[in-house]
């Protein structure tokens, strides 16, 4: 059987590339520089400056806070959701992936093995630990992983899986225009990184490392964008 460590890893892998981008954001956050004087090296925007909850669970009961709430998608097109019927989660009816910004109406809290073969982003621990939820207008249940737990270890990615609060009043001063984008899940030039990832997903591969200026892919649940930034705006899109 793996150790704990190794399992973490492939935890880490799914989840890197937002959790760069985080670390990134906080970072900024930690470090306003002094009162009244006056920072010409970096200027923040107004994506910068949101602020959005966070609760650093540790445990499987820090989860429980999350039933009876809503939360909506961060990492889209990433995480996997199933059928949850009769008390279990539906390995092998699998639907597909969770889109960005999608609004998860959170049921319960459970804990379920997972099959040995099923990749659904998230390391299995002798046990996953899962958000059973329904969708808007919906009556049917799914369940999403949400964390592991390996015997008195445990490893949740709640904080960087979900927004607590809609990302629609987060980031109400997008224009109007680049909400239709994203509820359409479409990307349209002139649309930031952020604001782009919100729509097409967070699977992605960049040529370079400076957001704003690069040309990144985007897998939208198998299919393909390429989109080229300058100056944080998006001014070549490719679609396939």
């Amino acid at each position: 059987m793996k150790t704990w460590k190794v399992m973490l890893v492939s935890m880490l892998v799914t989840l890197t590339f937002c959790g760069i981008y985080l670390y990134s954001v906080w970072k900024q956050r930690q470090n306003p520089g002094l009162i009244g004087q006056k920072d010409t090296s970096q200027t923040l925007s107004q994506d910068d400056l949101v602020v959005m909850r966070e609760f650093f669970p540790r445990y499987f009961e820090d989860n429980l806070r999350l039933e009876g709430t809503s939360v909506w998608m961060k990492n889209g097109y990433v995480m996997p959701y199933y059928p949850y019927t009769d008390g279990h989660v539906q390995f092998a009816k699998r639907i597909e992936l969770i889109p960005s910004a999608e609004r998860l109406d959170v049921k319960k809290i459970i804990k379920q093995a997972a099959p040995a073969g099923e990749d659904d982003g998230l390391s299995h621990g002798s046990r996953q630990v899962f958000a059973v939820f329904a969708l808007p207008m919906g009556a049917a249940l799914y369940a999403t992983p949400i964390g592991a737990i390996q015997g008195s270890q445990e490893a949740y990615f709640t904080d960087l899986l979900f927004y607590y609060d809609d990302p629609h009043t987060i980031y109400d001063h997008w224009p109007k225009d680049v909400w239709a984008a994203v509820d359409a899940h479409e990307v349209k030039p002139g649309m930031s990184e952020l604001e782009t990832r919100m729509a097409i997903g967070s699977k992605t591969h960049s040529d370079g490392e400076k957001e704003g200026e690069r040309t990144v892919t985007y897998d939208q649940n198998g299919k393909h964008w390429t989109v080229t930034y300058v100056k944080n705006r998006a001014t070549v899109i490719k679609g396939e």
